[in-house]
């Protein structure tokens, strides 16, 4: 069982490794153009010499499908693809740029990582700009009568021709795409979906959870581990660290997680080690946790669960904001955030543990609990939507649904508590209250009838 559970645990610490680089390459604009780009070029070039060798012996019937004008209607054909398709990609890219800038004014600019990460959006780039660059460099192959032979690459022309329409049926879905992309549903159910994917990457059910040994407690002589560089922590090679504890017969706690906050030099961990050059096994240590620990300028989705969640809180932030006065967004938005708490009250958010190969604890890694991603998603909309009921009575509902999911009652009831005190802080009239009060029941109800739900 021991064994089978190491290759369950290799192979979810090889999807996190790939879901890192994965977004890593997908949050970036440019990858899928340039590729479509220099395609476009290898394709420009070579095409032109299969016309040169298989245009003459073309059959009769596909002069009804292939270009068949001179040296002067090819360059005019192709010069008006190259000039229209930079003005279409200009366009596009602007309309890209200001759909950006109302998701950042009017949602979150945490939301900005959604759109550059939007494969639509890279697709339709890349063919723009892969039309723009195959009619250039085809174009470079048209010869006129006096320039030593008269050459018009058919198949070329009218491949290039054939990229034009695509083009143009790809600005008509990219602009019905972006009318779609840039509503607030679609913006929470994008969200929604990455943080479920990151949550089902990142953390086990709790019926697959393991019985869960003594954390380690460092050693008074423990080597203090220091952050590599300042940054948010974006990922963890928990193999690497493994790895590197059992060759330094040594142990290892590091308290941050992905998503935290380092300062260079700060120490983020401990390590200690039995083996007989202790200072060497201990450098080889802390090396080891300096390249495993990936630290970016932002905070990412692939291993970081509370980032979603975060996403989600600061919409409605911004939704009950003065400025933006939109509390039905917020409620959608918490609606959203209630689904995914539900979610997460199922899983093993327990610190991760891995053993050495005699079943030892060699590396314990802490991550935040249920009541820490709780306090994430419920703090900030609670006291920002202290004036608006209709926040107020579905930050009721959110618990009460919390509590039917979750067996951890005394996070529920711990912000119960918080949410009443804020009610009676806050300007209602009678009717309000009596509505507030009556949803702050049900809370207490869904607490008392409760399923049982125990982690191993």
């Amino acid at each position: 069982m021991d064994g089978q559970g190491d290759i369950i645990r290799t192979g979810c610490q090889l999807n996190r490794y790939f879901a890192s680089a994965r977004d890593a390459t997908r949050t970036k604009l440019w990858p899928l153009p340039v590729v479509g780009v220099l395609l476009a070029v290898a394709a420009g070039v070579s095409l032109p010499y299969l016309d040169a060798y298989v245009d003459a012996g073309l059959p009769s019937w596909s002069t009804a499908i292939t270009f068949g004008g001179d040296a002067g209607a090819a360059r005019t054909l192709l010069a008006a693809i190259a000039s229209s398709l930079i003005t279409v990609t200009a366009l596009t890219f602007s309309l890209t740029v200001v759909t950006l800038q109302l998701a950042s004014s009017q949602f979150s600019p945490r939301l900005l990582r959604t759109f550059t990460s939007d494969i639509f959006v890279q697709t339709t780039l890349a063919i723009f700009l892969s039309t723009f660059t195959f009619a250039l460099t085809v174009l470079r192959a048209v010869r006129s009568g006096d320039q030593g032979g008269a050459f018009v690459p058919q198949i070329s022309v009218t491949v290039a021709f054939a990229l034009s329409i695509a083009s143009v049926l790809a600005l008509v879905l990219f602009l019905a795409h972006l009318a779609r992309q840039i509503r607030v549903e679609t913006l929470l159910r994008d969200v929604h979906e990455e943080i479920i994917a990151t949550v089902r990457l990142a953390t086990n059910p709790l019926e697959d959870a393991r019985p869960q040994p003594t954390i380690l407690t460092p050693p008074p002589h423990a080597l203090q581990i220091t952050a590599p560089s300042s940054g948010f922590l974006t990922s963890i090679d928990e193999a690497e660290l493994r790895a590197a504890a059992i060759q330094a017969d040594g142990y290892l706690i590091i308290d941050c997680h992905p998503g935290s906050s380092l300062i260079e030099g700060v120490p983020i961990g401990a390590a200690w080690t039995a083996a007989d050059r202790p200072d060497e096994a201990l450098d080889r240590l802390q090396h080891a946790v300096r390249k495993s620990i990936k630290v970016g300028y932002e905070r990412t989705a692939a291993q970081d669960i509370g980032y979603g969640l975060r996403q989600l809180s600061d919409v409605v932030n911004k939704a009950v904001s003065p400025g933006i006065n939109d509390p039905t967004t917020a409620v959608h938005a918490l609606g959203h955030i209630s689904a995914i708490l539900c979610q997460l009250a199922n899983r093993d958010l327990r610190s991760i543990v891995l053993r050495g190969d005699d079943d030892e604890v060699r590396v314990v890694l802490h991550r935040p609990s249920f009541a820490e991603m709780v306090d994430v998603a419920v703090t900030q909309p609670r006291r920002y939507g202290a004036s608006d009921p209709q926040v107020m009575e579905r930050l009721f509902r959110l618990l009460e649904e919390l509590a039917w999911h979750a067996a951890d009652e005394s996070t529920i009831r711990g912000q119960l508590a918080r949410l009443r005190a804020t009610v009676a802080r806050s300007d209602f009239d009678d009717t309000e209250l009596t509505q507030l009060e009556r949803a702050g029941a049900q809370v207490e109800h869904a607490i008392t009838h409760q399923p049982d739900q125990n982690i191993p």
